[in-house]
């Protein structure tokens, strides 16, 4: 794993989910992200395309969408980057992030990402608060 954050919210999961889904909006609360699009509706299998600032697009889908859970994967050459995002829900809302690089140059894609998305991991993730909980779901 090189990331992982997490946080809590009044929010309700659903919320996120919202955020998540919408992602023409991801840039207003990932600071690394461009822009995205995905091909058709937010299920899982569904496919689409991400824009890293300063870097090339890159092609992803949703492997797996629950109540709980959305994970994306993305192909690099060489290895597979992986976030899985998961929420669960108490008292309050909580939400969290865990980013991966396998494979066989998983190393080298770790020494060129890593350090930036281990970084932008938490503040990323407070900002998609901040944006959930502005949602009414």
């Amino acid at each position: 794993m090189i990331a992982s954050a997490t946080a809590t919210s009044a929010a309700a999961p659903a919320a996120f989910f919202a955020k998540w889904a919408d992602m023409a909006t991801w840039p207003e609360w990932n600071q690394d992200t461009e822009w995205v699009r995905l091909d058709g509706p937010f299920v899982q299998g569904a496919t689409g395309t991400l824009k890293p600032k300063g870097g090339p697009k890159v092609g992803f889908v949703v492997e797996k969408l629950t109540d709980t859970e959305f994970v994306d994967v993305s192909n690099l050459l060489g290895a597979r980057m992986t976030f899985a995002h998961t929420v669960s829900r108490a008292e309050r809302t909580t939400v969290s992030v865990q980013v991966s690089i396998d494979g066989p140059l998983g190393w080298f894609w770790t020494r060129i990402l890593g350090g930036d998305i281990a970084k932008s991991a938490q503040a990323d993730l407070d900002a998609l608060v901040a944006a959930a909980e502005a949602v009414r779901v």
